[in-house]
């Protein structure tokens, strides 16, 4: 685990998302979903695809600030790749777009379903694949983990960009605010309470009382101010704002037991100590680095950053730089 070695790339085309349950991968190629047996993951096979089963997005470039849909032409073919080039132009709203979502995946002995970071689209609970776009979340019987069956989608709200889940509720962040939805009925996810904020791109995590969520501002993301936004959730059906804190420009994040992990973008990783929310404490900060998202497992993060996977341990208290991987 100190030492990780990249052994193999799997190409998927138009790819946003994945998820793992025990030897089965799940992934987007555009509009459908592709299962992969990676029980041996040096001879991964594609062993099912369901068609048609998502709507048509486009995935575009993060280092673009504008899309030019006049020479833009998809009735008769699919975007499988941008060319971004500089120029002058006058831009208005309509060329406007959304961050790009990542996600990473992984899992540890005796956890048979993967963990995705606070970015991801896709999340397996129990037996179901849960995976959001913009309005929608979509939902997938995996029982028989081989040949997933698509069940009803329920329209859940407006610019949805992540989905997380905690006990028997789905937490959506949008670029509004965040929608709680309700599985004890897996295949019919319930509204339960909305939690409304200014625009911006905004991740969503939870513990047992509390939901942290990162407010991006800049770009399409539309706030004026980067935050750090922590809600009461003991009150599940009336979630309210409970503190504010100032931040850089952050991304993804992630909880574990009393730790508060932020992808500060490039101002780095942020380690907090959340154990009084209204004071939180600034544990590690480690700087001169990109980040992106976090996965915090047993004893120790992955993080991704610009094309690089880094891992910190975080036992006893002592956190610290393991590794990092181009």
């Amino acid at each position: 685990m100190k030492n990780p070695v990249k052994i193999s790339f799997l190409k998927i085309h138009g790819n946003v998302d994945i998820s793992v349950k025990n030897n089965f991968l799940y992934a987007d190629s555009f509009i459908d979903l592709l299962v992969f047996d990676i029980s041996d993951i040096n001879n991964i096979k594609l062993v099912n695809r369901l068609k048609d089963v998502f709507p048509y997005y486009y995935n575009m470039p993060q280092n673009a600030e504008a899309i030019n849909w006049q020479e833009l032409n998809t009735q008769n073919s699919v975007v499988i790749d941008w060319v971004i080039t500089r120029e002058k132009r006058e831009i208005n709203d309509e060329h406007m777009y959304f961050d790009n979502v990542m996600d990473l995946a992984s899992s540890e002995i005796g956890n048979t379903t993967g963990q995705g970071g606070s970015l991801a689209r896709f999340k397996i609970v129990n037996s179901y694949l849960y995976a959001v776009d913009s309005h929608s979340i979509h939902i997938f019987d995996i029982h028989d983990l081989n040949t997933p069956s698509k069940l009803e989608s329920v329209y859940a709200g407006f610019d949805i960009e992540t989905i997380f889940s905690l006990n028997q509720y789905l937490f959506l962040g949008s670029m509004s605010g965040m929608y709680i939805y309700d599985i004890s009925e897996p295949n019919t996810p319930q509204f339960v309470s909305e939690f409304q904020h200014g625009t911006a791109c905004d991740p969503v995590v939870v513990d047992d009382n509390y939901a942290y969520i990162t407010l991006r501002a800049g770009n399409s993301c539309g706030a004026f101010e980067s935050s750090l936004q922590i809600v009461d959730i003991s009150d599940i059906k009336n979630p309210v704002l409970e503190k504010s804190y100032s931040m850089e420009g952050p991304y993804g994040l992630g909880v574990k037991e009393d730790k508060l992990f932020i992808c500060d973008g490039d101002a780095g990783l942020k380690v907090y100590d959340k154990t009084d929310v209204n004071n939180i404490v600034l544990l590690n900060h480690f700087q001169n680095i990109n980040t992106f998202d976090v996965i915090p497992l047993e004893s120790h993060l992955l993080m991704i950053g610009k094309g690089i996977l880094y891992q910190y341990s975080y036992e006893n208290n002592d956190i610290k730089s393991v590794s990092y991987t181009h």
